[in-house]
């Protein structure tokens, strides 16, 4: 009998054939040119590393630190400069403590086309911050990344201290959200769909019952509470949306195009809501919108966005180019005029009060600066629900005008 001197260890010949050893210096399985995401959103393609951008290099929204396989390896790499990514905490390291929404060089592409460049965004505990630009600009897509609803393509991100792409569960526990065109189950009752918005964030029935009847009051639905939101008109889902982002009790609320396709009374109607809910809550708020009105009559700062780039924030009377010596607010509420003019007069810089010459039920107040968000808290304690507020003499078209070479429905001027 033949002998076998086959090595147990090692695979018969002609069963299965050896694996070729890899050469020293090579990788044995190719990178693949896209890299895997750890995220359930789709992977994004990798911009090139262009080594005229002065960004190029700016650390991945999910990795702080440089990886072997974003370098090339060819027979002239060595000739040119290697640039270093900036980590995570070098992106982050100008953040103010009070800082709530933050990005750095926030990046999202799609395939070619890069629907929101490089943003730098830093939103403060208690601001009303508006992002204003036309459609397709980049507004909803930065509202997504903030949300962890669509993954960056390069960039940092931060929402209350916690990265949406990583933790987005955590997020949208803190996060109130409003979508412009907020969907319900049309079977079930407005009440009944807060319910299941509590049930699903885990709130006991009886708290839950507790603030949702609040909640239904707040927005004007208590009456309507118990019949089915098929029934709502587009303002009375949009209100329900409001209680729906405020039943978890968060302490930012994102608000998408918050009035699109309502009638102009139900959005004077809305505004009013929202300015009453922000000064009672203390909210954080971030809305976008390409309606001018709303976002001078609510927001503390403003930004401008063109072309998926923000070209432009601050105050308006900063972006105006310089404060004005004398502020003039239009002021309304739920009750007397007559009770506006002690409570504006308590504020500091308030120098007087006069009724509108020309609308009885309007109060003419007039300040030495902008004294919009303490007047509205004020308000709000004194049990005078807003009903209007806005500034005179900003003219926010010409700002826009300025800011954003296409125009309100897109175009270029």
């Amino acid at each position: 009998m033949t002998e076998d001197r086959t090595n147990p260890s090692e695979p018969r010949r002609g069963l299965q054939r050896r694996r070729p050893r890899p050469t020293a210096g090579l990788s044995a399985r190719p990178r693949p040119a896209t890299e895997p995401t750890t995220s359930s959103a789709p992977a994004t393609a990798r911009a090139p590393h262009d080594p005229d951008d002065p960004d190029a290099g700016v650390a991945d929204q999910t990795d702080a630190t440089v990886r072997p396989w974003d370098v090339e390896a060819s027979p002239s790499s060595e000739d040119r400069p290697k640039r270093r990514r900036r980590t995570v905490a070098e992106l982050l390291a100008d953040v103010p403590e009070d800082a709530v929404i933050v990005a750095r060089r926030l990046t999202k592409q799609y395939g070619d086309f890069t629907a929101v460049d490089r943003l730098d965004l830093t939103i403060r505990r208690g601001e009303v911050f508006g992002l204003l630009g036309p459609n397709g600009a980049g507004k909803t897509t930065t509202v997504l990344m903030l949300l962890g609803l669509t993954e960056p393509t390069r960039g940092v991100v931060r929402v209350l201290g916690l990265d949406p792409t990583r933790e987005p569960l955590a997020v949208k526990r803190q996060v109130g959200y409003l979508p412009d065109n907020v969907g319900f189950y049309g079977g079930l009752t407005g009440r009944e769909n807060l319910r299941y918005t509590a049930r699903l964030n885990g709130i006991p029935r009886k708290r839950a019952d507790d603030r949702i009847d609040e909640l239904l009051a707040e927005v004007r639905l208590g009456d309507a509470a118990d019949k089915k939101a098929e029934t709502y008109s587009r303002g009375m889902r949009q209100r329900l949306g409001i209680a729906d982002a405020l039943v978890k009790s968060p302490s930012v609320l994102i608000l998408d195009e918050p009035t699109i396709a309502i009638d102009p009374a139900g959005v004077e109607e809305l505004l009013a809501l929202l300015r009453r809910l922000v000064a009672e809550h203390n909210l954080t708020v971030l809305l976008s919108s390409h309606i001018l009105g709303q976002v001078q009559s609510l927001c503390d700062r403003v930004g401008f966005y063109s072309a998926g780039r923000l070209v432009a924030a601050g105050p308006l009377d900063e972006l105006m180019g310089g404060s004005e010596a004398i502020v003039e607010l239009e002021v309304a509420v739920a009750g007397a005029p007559e009770g506006i003019d002690r409570v504006a007069m308590s504020v500091p810089g308030v120098t007087s009060v006069v009724p509108d010459p020309h609308l009885d039920h309007i109060r003419i107040v007039t300040a030495r600066h902008d004294v919009a968000a303490p007047l509205a808290t004020a308000l709000a304690e004194a049990h005078l629900p807003l009903t209007h507020l806005r500034r005179r003499g900003t003219d926010l078209m010409e700002l826009y005008r300025r800011y954003v070479p296409e125009g309100i429905d897109g175009r270029a001027h």
